[in-house]
């Protein structure tokens, strides 16, 4: 059999990026400082450059990055959010320990992300106090539009760009458009740290004092705690490094996954294997992701030919257990539910050849 097709491929990235990585791990070993230092403050003023904002405060993962953005722009106990239940729990769960409640926006069928005919009915029936925007698998949401509905009616907006880094619309990043923005650097993220990190970034100084106080214990000078609701929720100095030394590879890595993603929209042609749309830069191909009315056959076939697949992701937030066994109602989300028993991801990443493009989609094709 033909050497194994994985869905994302790690040690391919690390050999691509060995002397960078390495060089900023030595650097960070060399100094003595390991925790909210020089990296970190460069990292920051990085990337709230590349996102075209003016703050970025580093955290310790892309959860946290969701629960302290949040905070920090006033939700809490009893805030109720509107957001999706495609996309994994994790906004979810930051509600929870906010003490907020979801209110969950089915999603539309073809982008898979937020339904705004259903964002209008439920900012104008639900009365959210915030709105968060996924922009799923890679792809930057009309946030235009998404704005238009949540300005009218007084509800900030918050983007969650874990899947999204460098997706642009009109010139403008993901994460510029919202009141406030959060990020993974999750490994398998389009850029990926070597281990857990994350941010929130923001146009208001006051949005970004608030986040730096809250990740470090709520502090407003060392030992002197003056914010509630705060933890210990650091990016480290390696992690910040290994950031930085990625981040001016990340707009290349982001043309090579819409290269692939355009040739898999192009070139597979199963009648059953439904494809994304071809996108611009609004789309960083973070994953790629068909649905298919067969799909565990698909998979299984795929399998047997030596290409691994995923599952992004198999059970909608509305429908997982802590929830359910509340005893409470369901929510209504037949799309989301629909996309539930139907998406296939297939495999996409910079380090793919060519070659290997072209396996994946002899195969989806001939099943």
């Amino acid at each position: 059999m033909a050497d194994r097709i994985a869905v994302n491929d790690l040690r391919r990235h690390a050999i691509s990026t060995e002397t960078a990585v390495r060089t900023s791990v030595e650097r960070v070993l060399s100094s003595g400082w390991y925790v909210l230092g020089q990296e970190v403050e460069a990292f920051e003023r990085e990337f709230a450059d590349y996102c075209g904002v003016g703050h970025c405060v580093g955290v310790a993962n892309g959860t946290d990055a969701i629960e302290l953005g949040l905070r920090a722009l006033g939700v809490g106990r009893g805030s109720r959010v509107a957001t999706v239940a495609n996309a994994g729990f994790y906004t979810t769960t930051a509600l929870a320990a906010l003490g907020a409640e979801p209110v969950f926006v089915d999603v539309d069928r073809d982008t898979k992300l937020m339904d705004l005919a259903h964002l209008k009915q439920v900012v104008e029936q639900a009365a959210p106090d915030a709105v968060v925007v996924t922009h799923l698998f890679g792809l930057l949401h009309d946030m235009d539009a998404v704005l238009a509905i949540a300005d009218q009616a007084g509800v900030p907006v918050f983007e969650d760009c874990a899947q999204a880094h460098g997706a642009r619309r009109g010139g403008r990043a993901a994460g510029s458009f919202g009141a406030a923005a959060s990020f993974s650097f999750y490994p398998t993220k389009n850029l990926g740290a070597l281990g857990d990190g994350g941010a929130v970034v923001t146009g208001s100084a006051d949005v970004a004092l608030r986040v730096r106080r809250l990740r470090q214990y709520g502090w407003e000078s060392r030992y002197r705690t003056g914010e509630g609701g705060g933890r210990n929720s650091r990016l480290d100095e390696m992690q910040a490094a290994v950031l930085r030394a990625k981040l001016p590879f990340l707009d290349g890595w982001n043309r090579r996954r819409r290269d692939i993603a355009t040739r898999y929209t192009r070139e597979i042609r199963h009648p059953r294997v439904d494809r994304p749309a071809v996108h611009g830069e609004e789309y960083v191909a973070h994953l790629y992701v068909v649905t298919c009315d067969g799909r565990e056959a698909l998979r299984a076939r795929l399998a047997e030919a030596g290409i691994t697949t995923d599952v992004h992701y198999p059970v909608p937030d509305h429908r997982q257990p802590v929830l359910t066994g509340a005893g409470g109602p369901v929510a209504a989300l037949p799309v989301t539910d629909e996309l539930a028993a139907s998406i296939t991801t297939l495999p996409c990443y910079p380090e793919l050849s060519d070659e290997e493009v072209t396996r994946v989609i002899s195969h989806v094709n001939a099943w």
